[in-house]
């Protein structure tokens, strides 16, 4: 782990100048850190703010700057904008991505930063990421794949580096809670964020709340079942009244990607 930690910081140092597409998550919260501690002031965060990034994730994204003295650009990206997008095909998430390189790259040529680089890991590397095929077209870098580092070994790294985000729940965009093919208006990610935001006030560490047409699925930690037992009258009642008819709780429990078991194989 150690040795791709220094394989990470060589790779970063030769790029020279770096803006870090920048969400505030485990990985991006990392590879800005690392990245910074190496470039300094040639290092700075891009984040994007729109309907589907949650306003907590975008105040903690600016807090971490802040804190870490970091430059910190906030780019526009409605991805509703986008062609396309809202009816919310297979590879939504390449529409969306392309648009964000894009908007990011405008933004920091200004700045004379020569790269972009992305927090994507080698575990994403076995699931179905269309988004991996715009940061190949955009030339966007992805150090922590170059390094061969893995969430848990990310997870490790940012704890020994005293990063708070080191146990932090996995997050991915508010659009990827929808059934493919369904239709995603700012209603219903509003809907999602209030409803994820109840689960995360009671104490669920890691949540989703996945939408197929009214009928909300929670999918929340195994573990952590009895606890919604006891909480089951309160999401009933809460997510009835943001105005879903149905409120479900997946037995299989959280995963990443559920979404794309409705793929073919």
């Amino acid at each position: 782990m150690n040795t791709k930690y220094e394989k990470l910081k060589e790779y970063i140092k030769s790029l020279g100048s770096v803006a870090v597409a920048f969400s505030g998550g485990v990985d991006s919260t990392f590879l800005l850190k690392t990245a910074h501690d190496v470039l300094g002031d040639k290092c700075i965060a891009v984040t994007a703010r729109s309907c589907s990034f949650p306003e907590r994730e975008l105040n903690e994204a600016k807090a971490f700057c802040e804190k870490e003295g970091i430059k910190q650009i906030v780019v526009e990206s409605e991805e509703l904008n986008i062609e396309g997008f809202a009816s919310n095909p297979k590879n939504r998430c390449y529409l969306c991505k392309t648009e964000l390189f894009i908007k990011m790259r405008e933004a920091v040529e200004a700045l004379g930063i020569e790269n972009i680089a992305e927090g994507s890991n080698t575990d994403d590397n076995g699931d179905y990421r269309p988004g991996l095929i715009a940061v190949a077209e955009q030339n966007i870098k992805s150090p922590l794949r170059y390094a061969g580092l893995g969430k848990n070994e990310i997870r490790e790294l940012s704890k020994a580096l005293g990063l708070d985000t080191w146990d932090k729940p996995s997050f991915a965009c508010l659009a990827s809670r929808f059934v493919y093919g369904e239709t995603i208006t700012e209603e219903k990610l509003g809907m999602v964020d209030k409803a994820e935001q109840l689960l995360l006030d009671l104490g669920f560490t890691q949540v989703r709340v996945r939408v197929h047409d009214r009928m909300a699925r929670i999918e929340i930690k195994k573990e952590e079942f009895p606890k919604m037992l006891e909480e089951s009258d309160r999401v009933y009642d809460y997510l009835k009244s943001l105005g879903f008819t149905y409120v479900s709780l997946d037995l299989g429990g959280y995963r990443t990607g559920s979404m794309n078991e409705t793929l073919e194989k």
